[in-house]
């Protein structure tokens, strides 16, 4: 979710950039051949608006003109455009969140027909967790990924050794608990654990609802009756606020990835759980005070085998685009193992937007820039289980979200109040309560 996923850096290049534009050397400059594509202002389409004039455009002759927004106004942007069937623009980022809606509203053009002529794409390379998430209801696919994600816990090794401390490949939240209580103040203003504590469906509702799902809650049973206040999902959110409150960082109300990304990097938290994109990050030894001192654990669990999100930034064509075959050129070569392999080259293995094919987990070159997370972060995205992430039936489908377009408020509204009970300001039973009675009424409309 992550436009979640950018640098203060990375943010202030972007905003000076506004609209990056890759003119085509060769391009004919008529319609049929420009494209116009909209997407989130993360690194990984940082490095495709630069890379796009000087490879894609040189071999196909198709200008691509990118305009990059923040996470909430790109949203904004593309629902605006598909529901008007505007076809400004004929390529967007959208996520696994939004395509079962987007499709089944006939907002997107459906894949299969060009993926089974491309015959260098290879469809069946793409993750079948991935693949899945991004088929509309009628099984058809409306989307390619551009890079994906789970979810997986981070620590220091060198604190744990310090401290004597062992963390386990597959921990439980129990022990995550013990281990941040251990390991907090081992150095000084070292926190135990880093938690998204951001108001935000993408933000602390991201984790704190896999810690839901594996205590055995949900936000609504199959009937669609909600179950915020439910006894499960009460207790899940006791024991996520208590630990943030009582051995997170500091600030945590305001933290979401970006700003644990920064804490944990800077070596001021022992662990974080939270994206595995963020495997990449820290280590980079350009902007990681700890890397190659980080050890890498399966997303903890309580009542569940796994708990690990599924999550992908992906390519969708309008269906309202006029440029239809140009848009799959671009969307093919933007998701396909020829885009890994000049990333990999060009900037560094671990620049690669990945998480998505196969082929890449089994490229020497790859393991060894990521020798320390890849292995774990394929088997969290390969054991995610969007349909089936808790303990009981699902009226929708999704792990860190519920997928339904009313989620988008629902999510939000309800982590104000978590975010005022990490802040002291409420109680975590007050702020499901409130968020019982707007999520039954999600619920009504869903019967």
């Amino acid at each position: 979710m992550r436009g979640l996923w950018k640098l203060a850096a990375v943010l202030v290049a972007t905003a000076a950039m506004g609209v990056l534009t890759a003119c085509g050397a060769g391009g004919s400059g008529d319609d049929s051949k420009t494209l116009n594509v909209v997407m989130v202002n993360n690194p990984q389409m940082e490095d495709i608006a630069k890379l796009t004039k000087d490879n894609f455009t040189k071999e196909t002759g198709i200008e691509v003109k990118f305009k990059l927004l923040p996470e909430n106004d790109v949203r904004d942007t593309i629902a605006q455009d598909l529901s008007n069937e505007g076809g400004q623009y004929d390529v967007s980022t959208i996520s696994n969140y939004e395509v079962p809606f987007y499709s089944k509203n006939g907002w997107l053009a459906a894949m299969d027909d060009y993926a089974k002529k491309d015959k260098k794409f290879d469809q069946q390379d793409v993750l079948g967790p991935m693949r899945k998430s991004l088929q509309g209801e009628d099984g058809k696919t409306y989307a390619q990924p551009f890079y994906g994600e789970s979810s997986f816990l981070m620590y220091r090794k060198d604190v744990m050794a310090k401290k004597g401390l062992k963390v386990p490949e597959r921990p439980t939240w129990d022990q995550v608990a013990n281990l941040a209580a251990k390991a907090d103040g081992a150095e000084p203003g070292l926190a135990g654990i880093c938690l998204r504590g951001q108001p935000g469906w993408g933000q602390v509702f991201a984790p704190l609802t896999t810690v839901v799902n594996t205590f055995g809650g949900t936000w609504f049973n199959k009937d669609w009756s909600a179950q915020v206040n439910a006894p499960e999902f009460e207790e899940a959110t006791n024991f996520y606020v208590d630990l943030v409150r009582q051995h997170g960082e500091k600030g945590a109300p305001q933290a979401g990835f970006t700003e644990c990304l920064n804490t944990f990097g800077q070596g001021k938290a022992a662990m974080w759980y939270d994206a595995t994109v963020g495997g990449g990050l820290v280590e980079d030894e350009k902007n990681s005070k700890v890397a190659g001192k980080v050890g890498y654990a399966y997303a903890p669990v309580k009542e569940t085998k796994s708990s690990g999100w599924l999550y992908t930034w992906a390519w969708g064509i309008s269906d309202s685009s006029a440029n239809k075959d140009d848009a799959w050129k671009f969307v093919s070569w933007a998701s396909s193992k020829e885009y890994e392999e000049l990333v990999g080259k060009k900037l560094g293995w671990g620049r690669v937007p990945g998480a998505k094919r196969a082929s890449l987990y089994e490229n020497p070159a790859y393991q060894k820039a990521t020798s320390s997370f890849y292995e774990l972060e394929r088997g969290s995205i390969e054991s995610a289980d969007p349909e089936n992430p808790g303990v009981q039936p699902r009226p929708a489908p999704g792990i860190q979200f519920v997928g339904i377009p009313e989620f988008t408020k629902l999510g939000t509204d309800v982590s104000q109040g978590i975010s005022e009970a990490i802040a002291g300001k409420k109680s975590v039973k007050t702020a499901l309560d409130e968020g019982q009675e707007q999520a039954q009424k999600v619920g009504d409309k869903q019967k």
